[in-house]
Formats: C-alpha cells, sequence, structure tokens
C-alpha cells in the first residue's frame, strides 16, 4: 500500500508542476516569424527569365575526331586472337602433361 501512496505523490506532484508552466516565453512569440519568412520569400513571383548559354557545352566537336581509327581496331582484334590461340595451346599442353592414371 505503501507503493501506491509514493507513486500516488509523486504521479501528483508531476502534475502540479507541468501545470504551473507558462508559455509566456519571448522565443515562442519570435518563432513564427522566422519560419513563414523564408517561406513568403519561396512563393514570390519569379521576374528573371532564363539565358540560354552557348558557350556552356564549350565549341561543337566534329565525331570523326573522336571515331577510332580501322587500322588499330583491326590490329587489336588480331593481337586478341592471337593471345586466345596461345592460351588455347597451353592448355591443351597443361592437358597432355598430366598424367592418366
Amino acid at each position: 500500500m505503501k507503493k501506491f501512496a509514493t507513486l500516488g505523490v509523486l504521479g501528483s506532484a508531476g502534475l502540479f508542476l507541468a501545470a504551473c508552466g507558462s508559455s509566456d516565453d519571448a522565443s515562442t512569440e519570435a518563432m513564427p516569424d522566422t519560419v513563414e519568412m523564408p517561406a513568403d520569400e519561396a512563393l514570390e513571383p519569379i521576374a528573371e527569365e532564363p539565358v540560354a548559354d552557348d558557350e556552356a557545352l564549350g565549341p561543337p566537336v566534329d565525331p570523326s575526331e573522336n571515331a577510332p581509327d580501322p587500322v588499330t581496331t583491326e590490329q587489336v582484334a588480331d593481337d586478341a586472337a592471337a593471345v586466345a590461340a596461345e592460351a588455347e595451346a597451353a592448355a591443351e599442353a597443361a592437358e597432355a602433361a598430366i598424367p592418366v592414371e
């Protein structure tokens, strides 16, 4: 029973302290102005129009300057085929070197 009495006294003391609080704080009155002012600025009409910038992307580029050289492409393909043939020959040699039981 003493536990319930103690909890009751503490609960009522907490409610009493909460009821005594006051919300007449200067910072509370100033808060709506600071919150609403940026929102009001965002809703103002825009007077400036966007301007196209022709120099933003730089000078025009000729696509033929960026194309790969066909001779180089063929050489790379030939080199890749030679490497593949060497790898295949090495694999066959490795298989032949393994003794079969």
